[in-house]
């Protein structure tokens, strides 16, 4: 998909930049020393406010097709991907590949790449595709921070759009807890498991990210009702305010507990105590939301039997029981392939391929586990923990590499005082948790999970390349 709309917009580029006429040169197309052509300038100038245009439609549409239209997302991550770099030639520039966070996410793709090459890796053309096409969702997040994002009024509509879907969210998970069905008629999953808008449940990992940036503008709404400025927090709220923001942190964890999926409700649950950190408003009701948590899932247990049965027992079974669990046993998988190939890993998608293979189903003697690790029965399509990936794929560097580009990413999310800083918080915290080493996790570079946490970080970056301006609140009028 990347490769074709890549060849398409070279030819469009094609078409609406070059001239059969030797006189007539576009900007882009001048060689040195030549001057281009008014004709050309002028068609350069037309086409430029186009491209913005559709580079933000298809910023507006992520959203979207993340929650219902998983090609139309991937066309749109290339496109924004794409056109960043097509837009990058025709004057935007390139300094956005100066930024450190950049420059390690481009180390961190080649090295991807040298480890998927053939007679390094497993020399899967398909793994070495992959890997080359991973730099979309970088590349994607880049867009939106310097070129898509970059002005408050486009940064507002994106806020409202990811409030509008967190909205749909939830609307999807009550009506399914209350009625036995979603708004596509779909009951809740066989092991009583919440699905939102889907048949299956996988709605409660993206909802955990995305509920956090739209719980803390939540809480700068109130901390702006209560007449201070967003960035006073040096001081304690109202009460009013205080049971306001209890209200809401013990929503959001009840609606986590009834989801009924254990990662995304302790994820939520340790997001909640990433943003209190940053924002001392927050402070009180998220030790409200924590001590309440306990008496969500006991209340579970008569309420929703089903989600009570998913969170303790079956939590409490696996952890007592881990190197003995399908997660133990993949995690020792992993760590065999790690020890087999410690320098370049098995190149993209290694877990996938090479899981079957005889030679790694063993145990590991500081590990106390079955004798053939599992046997091929236990093989998934990836190592259920991002760190694990990347140490599967590239080796020990690669682990190294990615740890490298997770803390850049952290560090140019980091949300100092500015504008908005309640909202920059939530997005820091969105990508904290779903980087968190010690968890359970979908694919590294999947759609929709990996899409959310690409797009979410876009907007993170984005604000706060922007946060020392001053800029109406937005609060109000979402």
């Amino acid at each position: 998909m990347s490769v074709v709309i890549g060849m398409v917009l070279c030819q469009v580029r094609h078409i609406l930049f070059h001239t059969t006429r030797p006189d007539i040169r576009c900007v882009s197309c001048a060689r040195p020393g030549e001057r281009a052509s008014p004709n050309a300038m002028t068609r350069t100038a037309r086409c430029i406010p186009a491209l913005d245009r559709l580079g933000f439609v298809a910023t507006l549409l992520m959203p979207v097709f993340l929650t219902h239209g998983r090609v139309f997302s991937e066309i749109s991550m290339d496109l924004l991907a794409v056109l960043l770099l097509v837009r990058s030639a025709l004057g935007l520039g390139w300094f956005w590949t100066r930024q450190f966070w950049v420059r390690v996410a481009f180390l961190w793709w080649g090295w991807q790449i040298v480890c998927s090459l053939p007679h390094i890796g497993l020399g899967s053309s398909q793994a070495l595709t992959q890997a080359c096409l991973a730099i979309r969702f970088p590349l994607m997040a880049a867009a939106m921070q310097v070129w898509t994002l970059r002005d408050a009024e486009s940064r507002l509509w994106m806020s409202r759009v990811l409030v509008a879907c967190c909205a749909y969210f939830v609307l999807q998970f009550v009506m399914q807890a209350l009625l036995g069905h979603n708004l596509f008629g779909y009951p809740r999953y066989i092991d009583g498991t919440l699905t939102g808008p889907y048949a299956h449940p996988r709605a409660a990992a993206p909802f955990s990210r995305l509920v956090l940036p739209v719980m803390m503008l939540g809480c700068a709404f109130l901390v702006a009702r209560s007449g201070r400025a967003e960035s006073d927090t040096s001081r304690s709220v109202g009460t009013g305010t205080f049971l306001a923001m209890s209200v809401l942190a013990v929503l959001v964890l009840g609606l986590m507990v009834l989801a009924g999926q254990r990662i995304p409700m302790a994820l939520t649950a340790l997001g909640i105590g990433v943003c209190a950190l940053f924002y001392r408003p927050l402070r009180p009701a998220a030790v409200v939301g924590a001590l309440s948590l306990p008496v969500l899932v006991l209340l579970a247990r008569f309420v929703a039997p089903q989600a009570f049965q998913h969170l303790v027992i079956l939590a409490a079974h696996q952890l007592s029981h881990f190197w003995e669990s399908h997660y133990g046993l993949v995690f020792t998988r992993a760590m065999v392939m790690a020890e087999a190939h410690p320098v370049t890993g098995l190149g993209y998608d290694a877990f996938r391929h090479a899981c079957a293979n005889p030679a790694y189903q063993h145990g590991l003697p500081w590990f106390s586990t079955a004798s053939d690790g599992g046997g091929a029965g236990i093989c998934v399509q990836h190592a259920h923990n991002h760190y694990l990936q990347a140490l599967t794929n590239a080796g020990v560097p690669g682990l190294f590499l990615f740890g490298g580009l997770v803390f850049a990413c952290l560090r140019a999310l980091w949300p100092v005082r500015g504008a908005h800083h309640a909202w920059r918080i939530g997005l820091f915290a969105a990508f904290f948790i779903q980087e968190w080493p010690f968890a359970s996790a979908s694919d590294f570079l999947n759609l929709p999970l990996g899409g959310w946490a690409f797009m979410l970080l876009g907007v993170g970056l984005a604000e706060a390349e922007h946060r020392q301006s001053v800029e109406p609140n937005p609060y109000p009028v979402l």
